[in-house]
């Protein structure tokens, strides 16, 4: 799925920053933050596309394996990882151009709280994406009946149906807190090809684009 949300990321952010979504460094000059980066699959390819990347993670195990893989490519070991929160980062009042957070939301304890965090570290005119997976039946039978029960993508457990947020819901909550959605995506897999695709079907996984409102 990673090839498919940096598509989107690139298609989005050149076009809110004005950049040329043709060029091979296009986020040269902007700091982009990863918010939940695991062992950096989205930070890197953001850093090779010129971005000046902060990657953080709750889990401490998570960012030594990003940092140690980050450290094997010169373009990529400029990267900077922490163990730490997004809520710890607007406490020292960081900002950055683009705050990404992918499949992130569903864990978190409280939603709101979290996109109010991720408003918070938006610099001015800059831009919030967020993705998760839709509270639907359907996601209940393929996000978590199939991904981790028969295909077994997933560890058993790894989401509870509740925590899901349907688009509706997400973009409420992202307007509360200060981000207004301005384009939305769905991803969907081809069990034939083995590949994800963009897709305006957002009935199970899906990524939002949003502005920071002044």
């Amino acid at each position: 799925m990673n090839p498919t949300r940096l598509a989107f990321l690139r298609s989005t952010l050149c076009r809110h920053f004005r950049k040329d979504p043709l060029s091979a460094r296009p986020f040269e000059g902007l700091r982009f933050i990863d918010v939940g980066c695991g062992g950096g699959i989205l930070s890197e390819p953001l850093a090779r596309m010129g971005a000046t990347v902060t990657g953080i993670d709750a889990i401490e195990k998570n960012i030594k394996i990003a940092r140690l893989h980050a450290n094997l490519d010169p373009t990529t070991s400029t990267i900077e990882y922490c163990c730490t929160t997004a809520e710890k980062l607007v406490e020292e009042q960081r900002k950055f151009d683009a705050v990404i957070a992918l499949e992130v939301i569903e864990h978190v304890a409280d939603a709101a709280e979290f996109c109010k965090s991720l408003s918070a570290l938006t610099a001015h005119e800059g831009a919030t994406v967020v993705s998760t997976i839709n509270r639907s039946m359907r996601s209940y039978a393929t996000a978590i009946v199939a991904a981790e029960y028969l295909l077994q993508w997933l560890p058993k457990g790894t989401h509870q149906w509740s925590s899901f947020l349907t688009p509706e819901e997400l973009t409420m909550i992202l307007k509360r807190a200060g981000v207004d959605v301005k384009e939305m995506a769905g991803f969907v897999y081809n069990p034939l090809t083995g590949r994800w695709s963009l897709s305006d079907d957002i009935s199970v996984n899906f990524i939002a684009y949003g502005t920071k409102e002044k």
